[in-house]
């Protein structure tokens, strides 16, 4: 494989990380950058992007969007995941070298984490990428970067702020790593331009490693005057519901969610890294100041 990455397309690029991974490659003037956007979608993208729209479930029209590309990267939300197999193929029917799956978040080499059910597509997908990885020139790059810190704070899953009563989960001390959707943007940024150092496997990253009640303290000192009411809720009880619920076929949307508090504050599912490819990737990381302001931000006081 040439070490050279030029040519990249974004599939997803209008979702919740996409604008910033977008903005990414094209503030790094590495790449020139197309966004597939499905047939009939509204999405809308800075001016001057290249915007290609597709069938997806088109062999033809994704083999035409990807002709010519060395990278793919796939921001696909929850419902497009299991697709991204198709995807794939068309990438290797088309010589694409790069691809970079819709796997942000959690440490799916972590044996448990693996079997949560609100991973199985994702473990699919990556477990699929490897296996072409073996057969054909295609490579792959996961990435993992724990919990969305920004996002994640903005709506409430991180640590419930809007109404001062948060949900602390297993007693709230649980260390996470945790990662601003700008760092992640640096991260897909540093992969295309590192091919050889991140072919065919996982990679790290991480801003801050913190745990809920070092953010309730945080969100404390910025609300001064503010009553904080925190109460205790136990992640194998809210886990036990949820597979009470999928067990009798009922697959709504936030069934799925007690997986990914049982992920990032379960120790043994690996939610606090012990290695990170910060360097490597250009990802800085951020203090308890930048916490601070972001909190001075969210909070309605």
């Amino acid at each position: 494989m040439s070490s050279s990455i030029k040519n990249v397309a974004l599939i997803g690029a209008a979702g919740g990380l996409g604008p910033t991974i977008l903005r990414k490659l094209v503030a790094s003037g590495a790449f020139n950058i197309t966004a597939v956007r499905r047939k009939g979608s509204k999405s809308t993208y800075p001016a001057g992007t290249t915007v290609v729209d597709v069938d997806f479930e088109s062999p033809d029209d994704l083999k035409a969007a990807l002709t010519g590309q060395d990278a793919v990267v796939s921001l696909v939300g929850v419902p497009g995941l299991a697709a991204q197999t198709h995807i794939v193929d068309a990438a290797i029917t088309t010589g694409v070298k790069r691809f970079i799956p819709s796997e942000f978040g959690s440490d799916l080499e972590n044996p448990l984490a693996r079997k949560l059910p609100v991973f199985a597509h994702k473990v699919q997908v990556a477990d699929y990428l490897a296996a072409k990885a073996r057969e054909t020139s295609l490579t792959y790059t996961l990435v993992s970067n724990a919990a969305f810190l920004d996002w994640g704070l903005e709506r409430n899953f991180l640590l419930a702020t809007a109404d001062y009563k948060p949900a602390l989960y297993d007693g709230g001390n649980t260390v996470f790593s945790a990662t601003t959707l700008e760092s992640v943007g640096d991260a897909v940024v540093g992969i295309l331009k590192h091919p050889e150092e991140t072919k065919n496997r996982r990679v790290y990253v991480e801003d801050i490693k913190i745990s809920q009640n070092r953010l309730l303290a945080l969100a404390k000192e910025v609300t001064p005057g503010k009553q904080w009411l925190p109460h205790q809720v136990s992640v194998d009880a809210v886990v036990k519901e949820a597979d009470e619920k999928l067990a009798k076929g009922d697959y709504a949307h936030e069934n799925f969610i007690p997986y990914l508090f049982r992920a990032l504050f379960d120790p043994v599912y690996g939610p606090s890294f012990e290695k990170t490819d910060n360097e490597l990737l250009g990802v800085k990381g951020v203090d308890e100041e930048f916490v601070v302001e972001l909190l001075k931000r969210i909070i309605k006081q």
